[in-house]
């Protein structure tokens, strides 16, 4: 196919809409987080892909308009690691955190009552979630397969612990408290489950580069920065689904109506579940800025020496991925 240089100043990867700004990171993260680009086809993922690439290098398809290059920014975006530029599987886009997390929020808050129904809900969430945690890792620190498998079984059992601790603390509690115990367990298990995930990053650093892009070295700080900030931005995604959401269905359940049509309870706490978390996703993720800073100040101080003996004072800050 011919290709022709572009001869605008149109650049693919300059942010659409100001990434400084928390509204500007809302708009970015409700386009590439909207559930309809889990269906995308692979073909169609790999022509975005392909047009993204030949932008980069200044080559486009004839008779591309901006709004195309756009969209295939955006289909690249929500389906590539801006690491390793791979193909990340479907369960661990966040375009999927809605189906997913709407099915799965919803069955842990309605069949929360029986220790094997808690037990069983909550293995099979941080089954998702570890998919989740491994998809959007830092790339550039990579992590083996037993890691992986303790990350799993840490975050696991710690869920596991604390449902079932708090269920059986509950009996006597009122139904309303009964309800909120799996959003402690997932809160808990997500302080477990992405520093174990991404413990190779605390370990040995992450790349952190100026604000060219230029590397400049690794940062255990700048790490532990990025995956706080990630534990926050999740525990902040269920928060209001799992917070809310059981104080309406608690009301709802009283209603004669409601007490006839019982098989549908799931149904619908499903259904809000998927409410709430079509605006949570992109305002979580959104919370704070994926290309994430540190000080020069707050560097180890080797790290900051090194830096400083290169580039003297021409950095004030370093850069780096912060993870999803």
């Amino acid at each position: 196919q011919t290709l022709w240089k572009m001869t605008s100043a149109f650049d693919i990867d300059a942010p659409r809409w100001d990434q400084g700004t928390f509204l500007g990171r809302l708009r970015h993260f409700l386009a590439i987080t909207d559930p309809r680009l889990a269906l995308v086809p692979d073909a169609e993922l790999e022509r975005a892909q392909a047009l993204v690439q030949g932008c980069r290098a200044g080559l486009v398809p004839p008779g591309s308009s901006q709004e195309q290059l756009r969209y295939a920014k955006t289909l690249y975006d929500s389906a590539f690691h801006p690491d390793s530029g791979e193909r990340m599987n479907l369960l661990g886009r966040m375009s999927f955190q809605v189906p997913g997390g709407m099915a799965l929020t919803g069955c842990m808050l309605q069949f929360y009552r029986t220790v094997p129904a808690v037990v069983f809900w909550q293995w099979v969430n941080q089954s998702f979630n570890a998919i989740v945690n491994y998809t959007n890792r830092n790339a550039a620190s990579p992590i083996s397969l037993t890691q992986i498998a303790v990350a799993y079984v840490t975050a696991t059992g710690t869920a596991l612990a604390t449902a079932v601790g708090l269920n059986l603390y509950t009996k006597r509690a009122p139904p309303l408290v009964a309800r909120w115990v799996p959003f402690v367990a997932v809160a808990a298990a997500n302080c477990v489950n992405i520093p174990i995930m991404r413990q190779q990053e605390i370990i040995h650093g992450i790349l952190v580069t100026d604000g060219d892009g230029n590397e400049l070295g690794r940062s255990r700080r700048a790490a532990a920065k990025g995956i706080t900030q990630v534990v926050v931005s999740r525990i902040t995604m269920a928060a209001p689904g799992m917070i809310i959401l059981p104080i309406i269905m608690e009301r709802l359940e009283r209603l004669p109506f409601m007490k006839r049509i019982r098989a549908l309870h799931a149904p619908l706490q499903m259904l809000l579940c998927g409410g709430f978390l079509l605006f949570m996703v992109p305002a979580a993720c959104a919370l704070f800025p994926q290309r994430c800073s540190l000080a020069l100040a707050d560097l180890e101080p080797e790290l900051r020496a090194s830096i400083a003996a290169k580039r003297g004072d021409q950095v004030p800050c370093v850069y780096f991925n912060k993870g999803l």
